[in-house]
């Protein structure tokens, strides 16, 4: 089944891509290998959720934060390389949660983002990863993440 066609059955619609919002781009391709950037989660321009997980935001809310970078990051793909049918499998994700000190769950927040990509990509969605928390995001926003995805 096409990706497309995996999206639409998963009733995932993918935002308009973000563009960037400093000194970088969004991908950067290398041969057959799509850098993406790390993505927040912005919806209509602005973080949908800031703060630190474990005190400002729950772990459910961390997790629809994770949802909204991992739809960013597939439009800024889909952007780049026109199809996202292009896409062999993903690479790897790096995940960035927000997190107040004790807050542990780091690798819960960022699997909404990777079962997403394993639903999209089939067995080419498998990836390797990490999921880190830190203290302080830009924006104040509650995750990052960015991403490697292979061409066919």
């Amino acid at each position: 089944m096409s990706v497309n066609k995996r999206l639409e059955a998963l009733g995932i619609v993918l935002p308009k891509p973000l563009g960037a919002g400093a000194l970088y781009t969004p991908v950067k391709q290398s041969g057959t290998t799509l850098y993406v950037s790390g993505q927040i989660p912005l919806v209509d321009g602005k973080p949908a959720y800031t703060g630190k997980v474990g005190n400002e935001r729950t772990l459910e809310e961390a997790q629809q934060a994770a949802r909204i970078c991992i739809y960013n990051m597939l439009s800024a793909v889909q952007d780049y390389v026109k199809d996202l049918d292009k896409v062999k499998g993903v690479l790897k994700i790096f995940g960035l949660v927000q997190s107040d000190n004790g807050f542990d769950k780091q690798h819960l927040v960022i699997n909404v983002a990777s079962q997403i990509l394993i639903d999209v990509f089939g067995d080419e969605g498998w990836h390797a990863r990490s999921a880190v928390g830190t203290n302080q995001l830009p924006m104040n926003v509650t995750v990052e993440i960015e991403g490697i995805f292979e061409l066919k």
